[in-house]
């Protein structure tokens, strides 16, 4: 038998090798393990069984069929992958401090986070195909009302989106879900409508579901997100990648913004065309 992937790299390699020959429920467990691997960390047992719609005694069968010594052990790939890619705000300034100097210049701040937008932008270039920008654009700009999903550090593209949306004539609404409401503020799209959903790792649950309730309801859905295992590409007609970059841990949203503005001002265009 092969090593037991001790990273949730050689876990995903895996799990993409093996998918195929997988029984049935052990299948539809790895999807849900690829779509929602910050579930997979954090949740129950009994929780991640429910979302996945399997019984709480696969989530072991999976983790001993892939060589695990039980659920606990491969979960805590899950958790090592967060803590890796996603260490908490302290421990960030930590980080930098100890590249910079404890005393760390403000101009060498700068200087990091200019690059860093610098960097998504360029990578933004390669990984947007003008034929799938301009797909995007076009089922935005037939739809009757736009809704825009994004929580938390995305938020504020969304937000601009629907101030960029609102002066140029093009009605949007912001899926703000303050009181856990955003499944209501959703309820009134049709096929008629458009979803644009924008999430990166790791991603946000509500902007997942959500994104899948609008798809399950034939809305088109537009989403910009950072790989080909975001749980959006499952819900997407179309997706664009942006991979924003990181000057110690935090990353730009320069990329992210540069693609909202040229999709909004694409779209009141294509509709000033007829």
């Amino acid at each position: 038998m092969d090593a037991v992937p001790e990273d949730y790299e050689g876990l995903k390699v895996l799990l993409l090798s093996r998918r195929e020959a997988l029984p049935k429920r052990l299948k539809q467990l790895a999807a849900f393990a690829l779509e929602h691997p910050e579930e997979m960390a954090f949740g129950t047992v009994a929780g991640i069984a429910e979302h996945a719609g399997v019984q709480p005694s696969t989530l072991i069968r999976f983790a001993k069929s892939l060589g695990y010594d039980g659920f606990s052990h491969l979960q805590q790939i899950f958790r090592d992958r967060l803590r890796e890619r996603f260490p908490d705000y302290r421990e960030r300034l930590r980080g930098l401090r100890e590249a910079e100097g404890h005393h760390f210049q403000a101009a060498s701040l700068l200087d990091g986070f200019t690059e860093a937008a610098a960097i998504s932008l360029d990578r933004m270039r390669s990984s947007v195909s003008p034929e799938e920008l301009s797909r995007a654009i076009e089922t935005l700009a037939k739809a009757d009302t736009i809704y825009l999903l994004g929580a938390r550090r995305v938020f504020p593209v969304s937000a601009y989106c629907a101030y960029a949306f609102g002066k140029l004539g093009v009605r949007a609404i912001l899926i703000d879900h303050i009181a856990q409401l955003g499944p209501e503020q959703l309820a009134t799209a049709t096929e008629r409508d458009a979803v644009l959903a924008i999430s990166f790792t790791p991603y946000a649950p509500v902007t997942a579901d959500l994104a899948a309730t609008a798809a399950r309801r034939n809305i088109p859905v537009v989403a910009i997100t950072d790989s080909a295992f975001s749980p959006l590409v499952s819900s997407a007609d179309i997706w664009l990648e942006v991979a924003e970059a990181d000057f110690g841990a935090f990353r730009s949203l320069s990329a992210s913004f540069a693609l909202a503005m040229a999709l909004a001002v694409g779209t009141a265009e294509k509709r000033a065309e007829g």
